[in-house]
């Protein structure tokens, strides 16, 4: 959330003493009631954590990562299949390798504090609250893990804010289990692990890593006479100048939307009426520590880009959410001298950053169709991206 920022007067005041773990006072939601962020950072802070739990929430925001997504664990799949990350095409092939999952401590946590007056469809409803929720555990900077450090747990608290108070857990000389509380900032994060509880955007997307391309529309135009000359018109590279979320939210979700009439080759006026326009959209996760670095991609935006193709509309959002909405645009191509446009629409959120949209010209490719360079980049608000044609 960053339509507001919170006020530095506003931030909690921090205890710094170390406690037992067993000190937290948490009360459980009635029926039908909703843990908040903060329960959920406070109840795994009260957890008897050890290696193998550090481990599978590494494998899971591992495994979100290697798909394209966030550092992010979402706890339906902690619940549901430990070790599993977003986007895994087979969840829960690595529930068998852990001895004790992080579901089971949370079993046990709820059966044991409150077992005087829960009974076993008590618990169950309680993980039931946490596997509908929409939260998660989200590890910034966790491929810096030593492997072996214990993490903060904090969550987010809202309003922009760039510092919360967390839970440090560590184990004291005498083994015991101790928390500390802390103030946590990113500064911290990338210095030590941090788990932060917040809410999940993006599971329901699919990004450039899983990315395929299903043409919305197409043509029936036949081929006739002579083609023209087609390209694949690719995205190379990808260059996020700031952060567009705190770093609570996480990593920046980009949406890369182009809408054209792609494959237009017209030999007669007649064939107009064959083309309708297509719309190319997929996801871009930029994570924290990429920002200012120019990362690598290489996704087809358009898969026949030819010469007869005058104006194709490019719009970039980052999500936010919101009701979904539209712009109304169109794609321009040009037959016999004359230029004919195509209305289409490219759907966003209302709540979205608009990071850029207009039109890119044939003009903006010029140097490559003339052979003079094999890429072309420009700046669109405070992204760069580069575009190769083959």
């Amino acid at each position: 959330m960053k339509t507001m920022r919170l006020l530095s007067g506003l931030l909690l005041p921090l205890a710094f003493a170390a406690c037992d773990v067993q000190t937290h006072k948490l009360e459980i939601p009635e029926e039908g009631g909703i843990f908040t962020l903060s329960d959920v950072a406070k109840i795994l802070s009260n957890l008897p954590l050890q290696g193998e739990q550090l481990a599978e929430v590494h494998d899971a925001v591992s495994a979100s990562s290697l798909n394209g997504y966030d550092e992010e664990y979402r706890l339906s799949d902690l619940i549901a299949a430990p070790g599993s990350g977003v986007g895994d095409k087979a969840p829960g092939t690595r529930a068998g390798g852990y001895k004790t999952p992080l579901r089971d401590l949370l079993s046990d946590y709820f059966s044991q504090r409150y077992g005087t007056k829960a009974g076993g469809a008590d618990v169950e409803r309680y993980l039931n609250a946490l596997s509908e929720s929409d939260m998660q555990i989200y590890w910034p900077y966790s491929e810096d893990w030593d492997g072996k450090s214990f993490p903060i747990v904090t969550f987010d608290p809202g309003f922009g804010a760039e510092s919360n108070y967390g839970y440090e857990i560590r184990i004291d000389a005498q083994g015991a289990h101790v928390v500390d509380s802390v103030l946590v900032t990113e500064q911290v994060a990338l210095k030590r692990p941090v788990w932060v509880i917040n809410r999940n955007d993006d599971a329901a997307y699919t990004p450039l890593e899983l990315f395929t391309p299903t043409p919305q529309g197409g043509t029936k135009a036949s081929k006739e006479k002579v083609e023209p000359k087609e390209y694949l018109l690719r995205v190379k590279d990808f260059t996020m100048l700031r952060n567009y979320d705190s770093w609570f939210g996480g990593a920046s979700e980009f949406f890369i939307k182009t809408g054209a009439v792609d494959g237009f080759k017209a030999t007669k006026e007649d064939d107009l009426r064959n083309y309708t326009p297509t719309v190319t959209d997929f996801m871009v996760v930029v994570k924290r520590r990429q920002l200012g670095k120019k990362v690598p991609f290489d996704v087809i935006l358009l898969t026949n880009f030819t010469d007869q193709m005058e104006k194709i509309a490019f719009l970039i959002t980052e999500d936010d959410g919101g009701t979904t909405t539209s712009w109304k645009t169109s794609a321009v191509v040009k037959y016999n001298s004359k230029s004919y446009g195509f209305e289409l629409e490219l759907p966003y959120k209302d709540k979205d950053d608009i990071v850029w949209r207009g039109q890119l010209t044939r003009n903006f490719f010029k140097s490559i169709f003339d052979g003079e360079e094999h890429t072309v980049s420009g700046r669109f608000g405070d992204v760069e991206i580069t575009f190769g044609l083959e």
